[in-house]
């Protein structure tokens, strides 16, 4: 009986996880607003910006587009995963992925979006090589290719507990 009242409290508990994701898709909304904040800022200077300065500008669109992405990919995947199945009353507004990802592929994702967003970050640093110093540009080098690695040994990981089962 104990037992058993002890399962059904730690099931429920899983919906503890339900304000987190709700809370991402407020932190996607303030990304959203920063993104539109940062095209307003390039518009009202577009005839002063340098190319390589438009060029910064739109690698860090593209780096908050990347994030963004990460937060919907988590968000939902997470809620499907671990709190409950999302029912749609429309399938045709349905995401092709969702209900696909399970959490071992949501990992890999995930540092693959991480790879992503590093990649921006080390071309812009490079991009503005000449105002970092040597030391700094090395650190992100580094940074970057530990990502890479993280990522790379957690897909092997995966493939090779999957050929396990």
């Amino acid at each position: 009986m104990l037992e058993r009242l002890v399962e059904k409290l730690l099931y429920a508990s899983r919906w503890l996880l339900a304000p987190i994701y709700l809370g991402l898709s407020f932190a996607l909304l303030a990304l959203g607003i920063k993104f539109f904040e940062e095209v307003w800022h390039l518009f009202a200077h577009i005839q002063g910006i340098s190319e390589a300065d438009l060029v910064l500008m739109i690698l860090a669109f593209i780096d908050l587009a990347l994030v963004g992405g990460l937060i919907v990919m988590v968000m939902f995947s997470g809620y499907e995963n671990f709190v409950s199945q999302i029912d749609m009353d429309d399938e045709s507004n349905k995401l092709s992925w969702l209900g696909k990802l399970d959490a071992g592929s949501l990992k890999l994702k995930v540092a693959a979006s991480i790879v992503a967003i590093s990649s921006i970050h080390l071309l812009r640093a490079f991009m503005n090589a000449t105002e970092i110093a040597n030391d700094k540009l090395m650190w992100y080098v580094i940074i970057h290719l530990t990502f890479v690695i993280s990522a790379v040994m957690m897909g092997v990981m995966d493939r090779l507990q999957s050929h396990r089962h």
